[in-house]
């Protein structure tokens, strides 16, 4: 994959940036960790160097923490297959309906 340096910033937002094949970097915003049939998966919300994203464009990679070793950087893998994506996606969009219905039961409970 590339190297990925992770940091906290401000109201707990986390990023990592990753070096592409290209050598290109990339900061991305973390979205989620989704466990899906014993796999951990993150998603990622590509940054500009502004430090937005104005096309909505998710990443996701497997991810993979050593258990052994807590301060060793964690893993991040493609996913090559394109069933296995699809159930990551499909899981990714229940996560946003539940975040959407928590975000909107939050404003009627104010």
């Amino acid at each position: 994959m590339g190297n990925r340096n992770y940091e906290k910033k401000e109201e707990e937002e986390m990023t990592v940036e990753l070096e592409l094949e290209d050598g290109a970097k990339v900061t991305c915003a973390v979205i989620t960790i989704l466990t899906v049939q014993n796999q951990d998966y993150i998603a990622l919300l590509p940054l500009d160097k502004n430090g937005e994203n104005k096309d909505g464009e998710v990443w996701f990679y497997r991810y993979h923490e050593d258990e052994n070793d807590p301060n060793k950087e964690p893993e991040l893998t493609y996913i090559e297959d394109d069933g296995e994506y699809e159930i990551v996606t499909d899981i990714f969009d229940e996560y946003l309906d539940n975040a959407e219905f928590d975000e909107i039961v939050g404003e009627e409970e104010s």
